[in-house]
């Protein structure tokens, strides 16, 4: 493995100016009421980038005022659905044509990837956008045939004012999918993003604006989770809430959700998700996957394949290929195009995945490779893989968010899938095989929201994606997510004289 840390002046250019600060709220940045703020963090060195507008309850009440008041009474909700499409269509474009800052801000504050977020999550997030544009002009109900002289339909309308919470690890594209089906549907919203990366969500609303989006549809709340995360969450004006994040925190948003008015939620929350290896694979390729599966954006991703059995057949082989590879990953900074893995989001949670390496030490697991800090500065932390790994273990149960795979042994079909299935997450899963049968068995029998077969992070915005058991519920993507933010209603009235029913 080598560490690379160093700066160069040709991609400091990439480093972005910070130009948004402040709440947006109906159309307009503006300071917080309490006039708070707070410390957003460059991972690369622990050094401050902005301070940023500390949202809490009394905002909070505003920005829903405004949203409630732009869908009971203003014209996004009842524009045609073409309409609409033209607008996000060209908030599409425009956030195509700031690919570099967008891609620079989620880079600085969130220790992402430059050239993957270049190439991958802000075009992605435009497509997202485009997507359900393209979704906007066709929500249609049903004409009903009814069982006695009745004339019966149905309408899907928009549910309301919308509370969206997204998560640190992929602002840019959590930000699309949250935002964009809801504001096809017709809703109203208040998006609050991390405290750990609040800077892209600030200026895709700045982009909204400029697109046409009228005032008071979207609005920014950057702040805490206890503060103003709490207050959407409870707020008696807000309609539905999505949010992606931790199971301990998807409980206490649902729990807010029930004690107010009772609004729906959608959650997509924790994963522990198996990587299952047969022994008819190539290996070589296979394990290639594997180590992309869990080191994949620094391992900071729910769907990660961290817990990764394999056949015992080729248990010995798969390890020499795993250690091969890791030795040519490259941890340094995200703006370097050499470097493969950037900096853990923030403190709290680089020692976090440090003490889990910790406990897989104490616990009696074989350190491979790795586990260790690297650099005199910032959040980075080696590859790490540990192989003797038991499923009791903390390493093998509890969702640990960063780059530390852990290697089992197994022998049979009926073995594996028991395994796999004895966790309380059920987001994802991997099964690697050329064997058509064992890829149905397996796949019907994982109990997981989304199976890749032969393949993993085969992510498609026409593929839904959500969990099972405490990984959540409710979908994003794919017309699934639409439906989350329409509400049906069905109208009967009487039919008299008519040749037929």
């Amino acid at each position: 493995m080598t560490e690379q840390n160093g700066k160069h002046e040709e991609y400091l250019l990439n480093i972005p100016k910070v130009k948004f600060t402040k709440l947006f709220i109906n159309g307009d940045f503006v300071d917080s009421i309490s006039g708070k703020k707070f410390e957003t963090i460059d991972p690369r060195t622990g050094e401050v980038i902005a301070k940023i507008a500390e949202g809490d309850k009394q905002d909070v009440d505003l920005a829903v005022n405004a949203a409630r008041e732009a869908f009971d009474h203003g014209p996004w909700p009842r524009l045609p659905g073409s309409e609409r499409r033209k607008i996000l269509l060209k908030f599409a474009d425009l956030i195509e044509q700031n690919i570099n800052e967008l891609a620079g801000l989620d880079a600085i504050d969130g220790g992402k990837l430059f050239s993957m977020a270049k190439m991958g999550d802000i075009p992605g997030a435009a497509e997202t956008i485009r997507y359900f544009a393209g979704a906007a002009d066709k929500i249609h109900g049903s004409t009903l045939k009814m069982s006695r002289e009745l004339h019966g339909y149905t309408l899907r309308e928009p549910i309301g004012v919308v509370g969206h919470i997204i998560p640190w690890n992929f602002p840019s594209q959590m930000f699309a999918m949250k935002v964009g089906p809801a504001l096809a549907a017709g809703c109203t919203m208040v998006v609050k993003p991390a405290e750990q990366t609040p800077l892209s969500a600030l200026y895709y609303a700045h982009l909204a604006k400029l697109a046409g989006v009228p005032d008071g549809v979207l609005n920014v709340v950057t702040g805490y989770g206890h503060s103003a995360g709490a207050a959407i969450s409870s707020h008696m004006d807000v309609d539905k809430i999505s949010f992606t994040g931790s199971t301990d925190v998807g409980r206490l948003v649902m729990q807010a959700a029930a004690a107010s008015n009772l609004k729906p939620v959608c959650l997509e929350l924790g994963g522990k998700s198996p990587f299952i290896v047969f022994d008819d694979v190539d290996v070589d390729k296979i394990a290639h996957l594997a180590l992309i599966g869990t080191l994949f954006n620094k391992g900071e991703i729910c769907v990660a394949g961290s817990r990764v059995f394999v056949q015992e057949g080729i248990y010995d082989e798969f390890l020499v290929k795993l250690l091969e590879k890791v030795k040519t990953w490259v941890v340094g900074d995200p703006f370097d195009p050499n470097t493969h893995q950037g900096p853990q989001v923030d403190k709290k949670q680089y020692e976090r995945i440090l003490s889990y390496i910790e406990h897989g030490k104490k616990e009696g697991a074989t350190l491979l490779t790795g586990g260790k800090p690297l650099g005199g500065k910032g959040y980075y932390i080696e590859p790490t893989i540990f192989t003797d790994v038991e499923d009791d273990m903390t390493i093998a149960k509890e969702e640990i968010f960063g780059p530390v795979m852990s290697v089992m042994k197994f022998k049979t079909v009926e073995e594996v899938i028991k395994r796999a299935n004895a966790t309380k997450y059920g987001l994802a899963a991997g099964v690697m095989t050329n064997n058509l049968n064992i890829a149905n068995t397996v796949s019907r029998s994982i109990r997981a929201g989304v199976i890749w077969v032969n393949c993993y992070f085969a992510f498609d915005r026409d593929l839904p994606y959500g969990g099972y058991k405490m990984s959540g519920f409710g979908r994003d993507m794919g017309m699934e997510s639409l439906d989350a933010y329409l509400q049906v209603k069905s109208v009967a009235m009487p039919i008299h004289d008519s040749p037929w029913l």
